[in-house]
């Protein structure tokens, strides 16, 4: 949960299914993800990060900034060497409201699996990589579950406490040289019959 400068410390309350579905799309999420993790970046130099035409991902990153997601970092000229920044860390939206309309639900589960992608991605990345990793990150690392027994007042404060505590947490660590970004992917969902 770093913040990057120029990057709002606020939280994007996704309202309407259009905007949602708008950061649903594969390319623009990676896009918004790139540009939350490593700050501003023109069309170009995504295009070459995610082997994408740069026409294309022009096309992308103007759509993103028409519902407000990001924004020009400064400079003008050619649409391409324009540079774009995230506005937002993190967005949200009310389930509820989503799960009203068939277009709604379709782009809140589309997001709910590109989260689950991206805890693959990562286990990946880091299954690559932890011949090479520091003992105190491979030892500090891991993936995990839990089961439990909650109401939905409870979910929701859990989730409450652990925002706030991964805030705290990052804050804290912000100006440590030891720290380094950490893909934290959770969730809370109420278990179903399963055969």
């Amino acid at each position: 949960m770093g913040y990057r400068a120029g990057m709002s410390d606020g939280v994007r309350q996704v309202g309407d299914v259009g905007a949602l579905k708008a950061i649903a799309h594969p390319l623009r999420a990676r896009l918004l993800g790139a540009l939350r993790e490593h700050g501003p970046a023109t069309a170009t130099e995504l295009a070459k990060r995610f082997g994408t035409d740069s026409g294309s991902t022009s096309y992308h990153l103007r759509v993103l900034a028409e519902h407000g997601f990001i924004e020009e970092a400064g400079g003008a000229g050619h649409p391409r060497a324009r540079r774009w920044q995230a506005v937002h860390r993190v967005n949200e939206w009310s389930a509820t409201a989503m799960a009203a309309t068939e277009e709604g639900r379709t782009a809140s589960a589309v997001m709910r699996r590109q989260q689950a992608q991206i805890l693959l991605d990562d286990l990946d990345g880091f299954e690559a990589a932890l011949p090479a990793l520091p003992e105190e990150w491979v030892e500090a690392s891991g993936v995990g579950d839990l089961l439990l027994r909650l109401t939905p007042e409870s979910v929701s404060a859990l989730w409450a406490r652990f925002y706030a505590h991964a805030d705290e947490l990052a804050a804290q660590d912000a100006a440590d040289p030891a720290a380094r970004p950490v893909s934290i992917v959770v969730s809370g969902l109420p278990r179903t019959a399963r055969a």
